[in-house]
This record gives structure tokens, C-alpha cells and sequence, in this order.
């Protein structure tokens, strides 16, 4: 029976209806947030998977560009792969829910959040993370929900909650806050160099927001919900678990503090042999392996807990060497190399012309973005054999990260017309290597000359918690650490404030204490590896590489737009032939020109100026004669502009006939004497002789080619 439940949230109506559509599913909801309009379904397999030490969760967010009345631009017209913003809110979604499923469960689990409207005005990601939370709390799929998430904006001064997509254009930050009833779950944010104390009050303030829904799901429960399936976790002997933790007791130590990450996975591995030939007789394979892994993060977490440091020793505050170089390739715009520890980037920065923006298929306001940043991550990075594809959620989701990490630096289009492009190579990973890619590509972008605010840098913060409340913050966290850890908190920005933040937990969620620490840790860190940073470029340079397009900005009477672009583009077209130059123009009369040398720059400039020219009262030109009629000839003055001369114009003498003095073709020097109300040209010949004769020491004769010709009036000097 279908039942719907309405609550006003943020001053707009928030509706659960369930018990209408998908009725197959294990949970199915359909939420609406003003008029957008959303359907989460979950579902699970019927038999828990073999292995059970990995959760079998996917999660799909799927744009149905008909939702925004659109249809889709591709030469199928349907929607294809998901577009970068479908798959960070997938992954945004599953970082979430991921932490909220009992451990033990591990059938296959999907969640489908399809958007069916989108009103431009209520973005759809937290509506599909809600929607995907009550479809999971009514199901029968075990879970330690409900959770709920918000937009937070900071507007005029004031925190703002789920602000439109058209408020966020002026927030300070857009904040995504997703919690449980106790705790934090999930942060994902993008600021503009916000400080951390109103960063933190801003999660605060989410997370008591997200209450109210959270309550309202519950009552949902209570009359549709479903009874839980039981779990049936696979059990590991704890007297296998004894034995392999007697093992360790006495080479783990000294396995765990091997520095770097090759040499530890060669220990480790070897240990593992070991331990797999003493107990062998004894156990089945694939159960000792599954107790080692089980019994290692133990070990590891103990280790951290124990000596308050990180694995290689380090201080929990400390951050490994950082090294870093600028102008590594030679025919690029930019480039950088940033190293830290056994984590290296290698960021590439292009520069193009506007009409390299990337244009945009998706329901959001915006239609193409100037600024793109790509991130790779090659099987040789961590020393693997893997086959080369499509960038996978992992890549799409880094770069994403990083650009709105680098966004807030970036000059603006009006000062510095270019489209950016910045590709991030993983050459080496071992912890973080999205922070590694902001370090390297702000050296890039500096390298490239193209003028950012200031340099921003990122580092990765982790926690192990232990019992009675213990926990330790790691500033740096490496691989291993980030495998056993509890967090994963990425934290971006400059010497000023944040501009990006993620943070992934593995606990049902995390108080506002440790996020605090975090936080300011991680100010700290930042700062430091900004002035490690400085010591190989500071501020960009003052020159672009000679590799790089030189992009000139004019501005032209809107109306004269036609004059530029011609009969079916023919004008433009001859003139980016002729110049080999870029030409893009916008509809409010600006021209931005790109080539790789001054001179077709200025030639594309000056032709533009001509066409766009208008004739003024009193102005010489150098005319070419087009057609010849009895009481005169028609003189072009200007591209496309033509002017009379009459026939008592055309001489400082009497004329009986035009064709005695000129012919079509010929190229004669006329003064503007009046332009009537039609817009309609007077030319005179004769004025321009006549100006000519009173100069000192002239011998004016009747000729078509005078040495003044090709000078207009401010050149030339009656």
C-alpha cells in the first residue's frame, strides 16, 4: 500500500513515498525535495558470497537527462557512461552507507538511486543519499542506519541549509554533512580558503540538521519496515588466531618497521609463507590466510595505539620527506614533479583557448567549465601487472577532488581568458596520492605562469581508535594505514584556508572532537609542506612558456557580431585561415583571439578592427572604387561599408563624366563629409585634394595613388 510522509525541511516540503514503484526490491523509496524527484531502490542476493573480507556493495547513481527536459547530446541520444558529477555522488553515496552495514553480512548488495526529475534548484545528491538510506532502513538487508546528509552554505554571514544550486555560486563553501543519530559519517566539501573553526561549525550545524530526517525515516520504519535477514558471519577459529598471534609476537616488529613499502610487502609476505608452512597440517589454506590478514590489522593497530607513532616509526605529527622540481618537460605549458615519501606526481598543465571548454551533459546549472584536472593511476605505481582501461570511479573521483581543491586559486576568465587543463600521473603510491596531485599541481600551474592567488597543498589525515575512548591521529598516513585505519580524511587548501576537504571513516562515525584535532593537524601539516613547496617556486611566472597559445581579449559593438562571423560563417572562417589564429566570440561582443606568435595574433586584430570599424565625421581613408554610377562613384571605406563620392566630389575640378577620373578597382584617398540618418555615407575627393594643396611646399597633381595613401586621419595631416 502505498504511503507518503511529508516533512518541511530548509522552508521546502521533503516527501517520502513508499509502496508505489519497484515493488520487487528488498527496500524501494522515492523522496522529493521541491521539485526534484528521486527513487532509491536496494536489493541483495539470496546467498552470502564465499569470502566474506570484503563488503559486496555497489552503488549506482543514475541521471536521466529527461529529468531536466533534455535530450542527450551524444550521437545515440541516450545516456551513456555517467559523467564525472553521476560518479562522484556514486562514490559520495557508497562512502556513506559503506561503514553502516553489520560486519558478517556480506551477500551482494546494490543501491540504485535513479533521478526521475531534477528543478535545477535542489540538487539531487543528498536526495539520492537519503532516498538510498530509507530504501536500506525499510528493507530487509541489515543495516545500522538511518542516515541522513545536508548541504551546508555560508552566505552573508550566516550558515545556510541545502542552499539552491544557484545560491551556492555565492556561498563561502557547499558542505555535505552526512551523519547517523550519534555520529559523522561522511564530509565531502569545497570552500573558498574557509577557516577551520567555521569549517567545523559548519559540520556541527549539518550534522544537527540531518537529526530531523533521520527521526523521520525512523517513524517510516515503524510502519513499513521490514524484518532484518539474519546474518550468518563466517567464523574464524580462535585457536588459529592464537597461533598465528604467537608467531607474530616475536617478527612482526621487526617486519612492520622495514622502511619502505616493497621492502615491507617482501617481510610480510615471506612471514606469511612462513606462517602458512608451520600451520599448514593443521588448517585449510584460505582460512589461514583469512586469519593473518585478521590478526595483522590487530597487530598493526596495537602497534600504533602502543607507541603513538606510525608504522615506520615516524612521530604521529610527522610528515615524511618532501621533494619537489619544476620544468621537468620541455615542450609542455607547465610541469612539476612533487615527492613525498614514497608517493611521487607528476602534474602536466595545458593551456587553451575558450573554445576548449568542455561542455557539460548533465542536470546541474552549468553548461562547460574552463578549469579540468585528470588524475591517473598506472598499475606500475604500485609495482603491479594490470590491464590499461578507461579511467575507472577511483580516478574520476581524485580528479574531481583535486579540482575543487585547485578552483578557488585560479584567476578569473575575464583576466586570464585560457582553458586550463591539468593531468596528475601517479608515477609512485604508497598513501595519499590525490594530495600529492593538489601539492604538484599548484607547481605546475605556477610553472605555467598562469597567475594564481597562492599556492594550496593537501594532506591526508588517519585515526585508530582503541578501547576506552583511545585514539591516535596520524598527520601522513601511509598505505597500511590507511588499509587498518579507521579514517581517511583529506584536507586541501592555502596559508589562508581550506578549499577541499573528504573524509572516509570504516567506524559507525566519528565525533566533533577528533575531527577538531584533525583539523588543526592538519593546518599544520599544510602549512609546513607550503613552505617546502616555496622553496622551489614561489608565485607563478611572470612569462608563459613559449610552447603556450598567447590569447588577446578585444571588445566590438555586439551588433557588429555579423561582421565578424559573415554570411554562414564565412568571414570568421577566412579570417582563422589567413591567420591561423583562434577566434571565439561571445554574444556580449567579446573576441578572444589565440595563436602562437604575436604576429597572427595582431593580424587576426587588426582585420576584426576593420570589419567592425565605424566611419566618423571628418575621417580620411583609402578607398577601393566598386561601382561607378552617372552622378558618382561607390568607394568602400571600411570593410563592408560603402560611401558616395559624388560627382562634384570627385575632383578639385569640374568632371564630366565619373569614368574620366576613376575605374572600378582603383584606390583613391576620400574624406567623410556627412552621414545622414540612415546611416548613408558622403564621401569628397575633392577636400582631400584641396587639404593637400595648402601643405608647405606641395605640388598637388590629379593622381589616384598620393604618398599620404593608406593613412587615415590620424595619421594624416591636412
Amino acid at each position: 500500500m502505498s504511503q507518503v510522509l511529508q516533512r518541511l525541511i530548509a522552508g521546502r516540503l521533503l516527501s517520502f513515498e513508499v509502496g508505489k514503484l519497484a515493488q520487487q526490491a528488498n527496500g524501494t523509496t522515492t523522496i522529493r525535495y521541491g521539485n526534484t524527484l528521486v527513487l532509491a531502490t536496494a536489493c541483495a542476493g539470496r546467498e552470502p558470497l564465499e569470502r566474506g573480507d570484503f563488503l559486496p556493495l555497489t552503488v549506482d547513481y543514475e541521471e536521466r537527462l529527461y529529468a531536466a527536459g533534455k535530450i542527450p547530446g551524444s550521437f545515440f541520444r541516450r545516456e551513456g557512461r555517467p559523467n564525472q558529477e553521476a560518479t562522484v555522488t556514486s562514490r559520495l553515496i557508497d562512502r556513506t552507507l559503506r561503514p553502516l552495514f553489520p560486519k558478517g553480512f556480506n551477500h551482494e548488495i546494490q543501491i540504485i538511486a535513479t533521478v526521475l526529475s531534477a528543478d535545477k534548484e535542489n540538487d539531487p545528491d543528498i536526495c539520492a543519499l537519503i532516498a538510498a538510506s530509507a530504501a536500506l532502513t525499510l528493507s530487509d538487508i541489515p543495516f545500522l542506519g538511518p542516515v541522513s546528509a545536508v548541504h551546508v552554505g555560508y552566505i552573508d554571514g550566516n550558515f545556510t541549509l541545502n542552499p539552491t544550486l544557484s545560491q551556492t555560486e555565492n556561498s563561502l563553501f557547499d558542505i555535505v554533512v552526512a551523519s547517523t543519530k550519534d555520529a559523522i559519517v561522511m564530509v565531502e566539501a569545497g570552500a573558498r580558503e574557509a577557516p577551520e573553526s567555521l569549517v567545523l561549525e559548519a559540520i556541527k550545524f549539518g550534522h544537527e540538521a540531518n537529526q530531523e530526517i533521520i527521526k523521520f525515516q525512523e517513524e517510516l520504519c515503524q510502519i513499513q519496515g521490514k524484518p532484518k535477514m539474519e546474518i550468518k558471519p563466517r567464523e574464524t577459529s580462535s585457536e588459529l588466531l592464537n597461533q598465528i598471534a604467537s608467531l607474530f609476537d616475536s617478527k612482526l616488529d621487526g617486519v612492520l618497521e622495514q622502511r619502505g613499502k616493497l621492502p615491507r610487502e617482501r617481510a610480510l609476505d615471506s612471514l606469511r609463507e612462513e606462517i602458512k608452512q608451520a600451520l599448514g597440517n593443521s588448517f585449510a589454506e584460505d582460512k589461514i590466510e583469512l586469519a593473518f590478514e585478521s590478526q595483522l590489522r590487530v597487530e598493526v593497530r596495537r602497534r600504533i595505539l602502543r607507541t603513538r607513532k606510525h608504522i615506520d616509526s615516524r612521530e604521529a605529527c610527522e610528515i615524511r620527506p618532501i621533494s619537489s622540481e619544476v620544468a621537468l618537460l620541455p615542450c609542455t605549458h607547465g610541469s612539476a614533479l612533487f615527492t613525498r615519501g614514497e608517493t611521487q606526481i607528476l602534474s602536466v598543465t595545458t593551456l587553451g583557448s575558450v573554445r576548449e571548454e568542455q561542455a557539460l551533459d548533465g542536470l546541474g546549472l552549468e553548461k562547460s567549465k574552463r578549469f579540468m584536472h585528470h588524475y591517473n593511476f598506472p598499475p606500475f605505481s604500485t609495482g603491479e601487472v594490470k590491464r590499461i582501461g578507461t579511467p575507472g570511479r577511483r580516478e574520476i573521483g581524485h580528479g574531481a577532488l583535486v579540482e575543487r581543491a585547485i578552483i578557488p586559486i585560479l584567476p578569473l576568465e575575464e583576466n586570464f581568458p585560457y582553458t586550463i587543463r591539468l593531468v596528475s600521473e601517479a608515477l609512485s603510491s604508497h598513501g595519499s596520492t590525490s594530495m600529492g596531485s593538489v601539492c604538484a599541481s599548484s607547481l605546475s600551474l605556477m610553472d605555467a605562469g598562469v597567475p594564481i592567488k597562492r599556492p594550496v597543498a593537501g594532506i591526508a589525515m588517519g585515526l585508530v581508535t582503541g578501547e576506552g575512548g583511545d585514539y591516535v591521529i596520524l598527520t601522513d598516513i601511509e598505505g597500511m594505514e590507511d588499509a587498518y585505519g579507521d579514517m581517511d580524511f583529506k584536507v586541501a587548501g592555502t596559508s589562508q584556508g581550506i578549499t577541499a576537504l573528504q573524509l572516509d571513516i570504516k567506524l559507525k562515525g566519528v565525533n566533533e572532537k577528533i575531527l577538531a584535532e584533525a583539523l588543526e593537524q592538519a593546518r599544520l601539516a599544510r602549512l609546513e609542506i607550503l613552505g617546502k613547496m616555496g622553496q622551489t617556486i614561489s608565485t607563478s611566472r611572470s612569462e608563459l612558456s613559449p610552447y603556450a597559445p598567447r590569447m588577446y581579449e578585444m571588445t566590438i559593438d555586439p551588433n557588429k557580431i555579423g561582421s565578424v562571423i559573415g554570411p554562414g560563417g564565412r568571414t570568421i572562417r577566412s579570417i582563422i585561415d589567413e591567420t591561423k589564429a583562434t577566434i571565439d566570440v561571445k554574444s556580449d561582443g567579446t573576441i578572444i583571439i589565440g595563436s602562437s606568435t604575436e604576429e597572427a595574433a595582431q593580424k587576426a586584430i587588426k582585420i576584426i578592427e576593420d570589419l567592425t570599424r565605424e566611419a566618423k565625421l571628418g575621417d580620411i581613408y583609402t578607398g577601393k572604387v566598386t561601382r561607378l554610377l552617372n552622378f558618382g562613384a561607390m568607394v568602400e571605406v571600411l570593410p563592408g561599408r560603402e560611401g558616395l563620392v559624388h560627382i562634384s566630389e570627385l575632383a578639385d575640378y569640374h568632371v564630366a563624366k565619373v569614368e574620366d577620373v576613376v575605374k572600378v578597382g582603383d584606390e583613391i584617398m576620400v574624406k567623410v563629409i556627412e552621414i545622414d540618418s540612415q546611416g548613408r555615407i558622403n564621401l569628397s575627393r575633392r577636400a582631400v585634394l584641396e587639404g593637400l594643396s595648402r601643405l608647405p611646399g606641395a605640388r598637388v597633381r590629379d593622381t589616384l595613388a598620393p604618398k599620404y595613401q593608406g593613412h587615415n586621419s590620424r595619421d594624416a595631416k591636412p
